[in-house]
């Protein structure tokens, strides 16, 4: 098999895992033709990644419940409520930033245990009861800012978390040196866990692709963070929200591709009954995985509410929505099982490109609406076609 055949037939054969990539790629460069290299510059690049941070933490917490056959679709809510906790705590009690921050996160993950108690112990199904928890959370929300309906933050380091910037130390010809660093880094971890993961594969035997298909993907990954972090550099370099983001990926995906917890979360996705029948325990399983999204809608509510400065009724409106539509995008598969935690990821900043591109180009917001739902079809779509084409 020659190089360019064995290129098309990796592709081919993971189809799912390279598609959005292929997807994402073709966006950016029609809205960078489009938009005569606006699209591309720094700015927006910035704006972008920080305006997708609190949908990209939802996403990832979303893709695991869906991966076990589950929706939660009080996330939204849930980030908006504790969001306005952070804002009274901060305001009207006077509590630290470090204390408050915590205090929040807790509480995102008592949510998700409640929500896993009414889902795995009682036996609700999901859709129900994060239904109900959507209408309670949508309730306390405008219950607690009720008063004043607007908070307004004034903590400079709270506010920090959704608009500031890591320091730079020094610049090098106008670029950031601490963002270059941490993308070099980004790229060498990359490459360790690539080449780590294809000698385990060898070792025990697997099929791994040849040495020129598997340099081609290393180098073209690699570019890929090298330019963005180029980009970002010659800005204000990366955002403490961009941090955020990609701490939590690099977690949950050591967690889903490394531990036991993982292999357990995406067999009991794969068949619940049997995963059961071979000892792992289905109903903590479903527990723990509530009780991450819980702890992920805090965090999310936090970046939001420290992005706008302030908590306000409507946050939380339609989040859950679009975590679904990045996960979707990303890769997960309504039948459970499949799905990657960075797949979320590029499927949310997949649906923020589309919004910041339409923005940049005028076009209409119904329009807008018409044409992110198209491709959230498109993608159960190509989901259910590469299932079909497996069996």
């Amino acid at each position: 098999m020659n190089f360019v055949t064995e290129v098309k037939t990796l592709v081919k054969e993971n189809i799912r895992d390279y598609g959005m990539y292929i997807a994402l790629f073709v966006i950016m460069l029609t809205f960078t033709i489009l938009t005569d290299g606006l699209f591309m510059s720094s700015r927006n690049i910035s704006n972008l990644l920080d305006a997708t941070g609190y949908i990209a933490v939802l996403a990832v917490g979303m893709t695991l419940v869906i991966v076990i056959r589950h929706i939660d679709l009080s996330v939204g809510f849930a980030a908006g409520f504790l969001g306005a906790i952070a804002a009274i705590l901060l305001t009207q009690f006077g509590v630290p930033v470090y204390f408050t921050i915590p205090i929040i996160l807790a509480l995102g993950v008592v949510i998700g245990l409640f929500n896993g108690a009414l889902v795995a112990s009682i036996g609700i199904p999901s859709f129900v009861a994060s239904l109900a928890g959507m209408l309670i959370f949508r309730g306390a929300l405008l219950q607690v800012t009720e008063k004043t309906g607007t908070i307004i933050i004034k903590d400079k380091y709270f506010n920090a978390i959704g608009n500031g910037y890591i320091p730079s130390i020094m610049e090098v010809n106008g670029l950031h040196l601490l963002s270059l660093i941490i993308g070099l880094l980004c790229i060498v971890l990359y490459m360790y866990s690539e080449i780590s993961a294809r000698r385990n594969k060898i070792k025990y035997n697997f099929e791994v692709v040849s040495k020129g298909v598997f340099a081609l993907k290393l180098v073209f990954i690699s570019a890929i963070i090298a330019y963005i972090t180029w980009i970002l550099a010659g800005y204000n370099g990366f955002s403490w929200t961009v941090i955020i983001m990609l701490a939590v990926v690099a977690g949950y995906h050591f967690l889903t591709t490394k531990t036991v917890l993982g292999r357990h979360i995406y067999a009991v996705g794969s068949n619940p009954d049997a995963a059961h029948l071979s000892g792992i325990n289905v109903k903590k399983i479903t527990y723990i995985v509530f009780c991450s999204m819980g702890f992920l809608s805090a965090l999310s509510g936090i970046l939001f509410t420290s992005r706008l400065q302030s908590a306000t009724t409507t946050a939380g409106t339609l989040f859950e929505l679009d975590a679904i539509a990045a996960a979707y995008v990303g890769g997960v598969s309504s039948a459970g099982g499949v799905g990657k935690v960075t797949g979320a990821i590029i499927g949310a900043i997949v649906m923020a490109s589309l919004s910041s591109g339409m923005n940049l180009l005028g076009v209409g917001i119904s329009y807008q609406y018409m044409i992110r739902g198209g491709v959230l079809a498109l993608a159960v779509i190509f989901d259910v076609m590469t299932r079909k084409k497996r069996k």
